[in-house]
């Protein structure tokens, strides 16, 4: 079996292309703000995976990045008194669908939190995915992603999904008039216009309210 040894010229070449890639990936998480997270795809297009694996080992060893989850990481944020804070749940579930290619919809008792239509807050982060079933855990926290059918996933990662998945948490019976309002106004001109994109995307029940909120604006889609 033959072996074969680098010289130092091939050695330091290695080592020196390894440098350039950190450097480059360095400048690129500079630009982004504290709090940001990344996963190794963010960085495919400045060099081989292996080469990004190395310099992202070398910017957690010397401080500027965080390893949060495996191949997810952060330049996290620090506060005076109590140090480095926990990263943003949703910015590293949007970070994992990335690096995975899959699409992420919010749950449904969260969606209807996010748009103010409940006080409940869910005690567990989870998404509806086209990706994996599986659970993250990220220090103490966990996120919980459950592969979903596409009919599920209607208008996922949008307006148009959040609406939808608030809708379906209320129900057919809890759909009045003061919440047709109540969305209309939480939503900007270009929501509601995605909102009336995905009316055929949604259950027969929901449609009709679907349109009353993209009407707002003439946006809707006749369904």
């Amino acid at each position: 079996m033959l072996k074969f040894r680098l010289g130092i010229t091939e050695k330091y070449a290695i080592v020196s292309d390894t440098m350039s890639i950190q450097g480059r990936i360095l400048a690129r998480i500079r630009a982004k703000s504290r709090g940001s997270v990344f996963v190794p795809i963010d960085f495919l297009d400045l060099g081989g995976r292996a080469a990004v694996d190395q310099a992202l080992s070398r910017l957690v060893r010397g401080g500027v990045l965080r390893r949060i989850a495996r191949g997810v990481y952060d330049r996290p944020v620090h506060h005076a008194r109590l140090g480095p804070l926990s990263p943003s749940l949703p910015d590293v579930a949007a970070a994992i669908a990335r690096s995975t290619g899959s699409r992420l919809q919010v749950s449904t008792a969260a969606a209807a939190n996010q748009l103010g239509l409940s006080a409940q807050v869910p005690a567990r982060l989870c998404y509806l995915t086209d990706g994996t079933t599986r659970t993250i855990r990220v220090g103490n926290q966990a996120i919980e992603f459950r592969c979903a059918s596409p009919r599920a996933l209607a208008g996922a990662g949008s307006a148009a999904g959040l609406v939808i998945q608030a809708l379906r948490y209320l129900g057919q019976d809890g759909i009045a008039a003061d919440v047709i309002t109540h969305i209309r106004g939480a939503l900007t001109d270009k929501d509601r216009a995605a909102v009336g994109r995905h009316i055929l995307s949604a259950p027969a029940w929901m449609r009709s309210a679907l349109r009353a909120i993209a009407e707002a604006t003439g946006a809707a889609t006749v369904a």
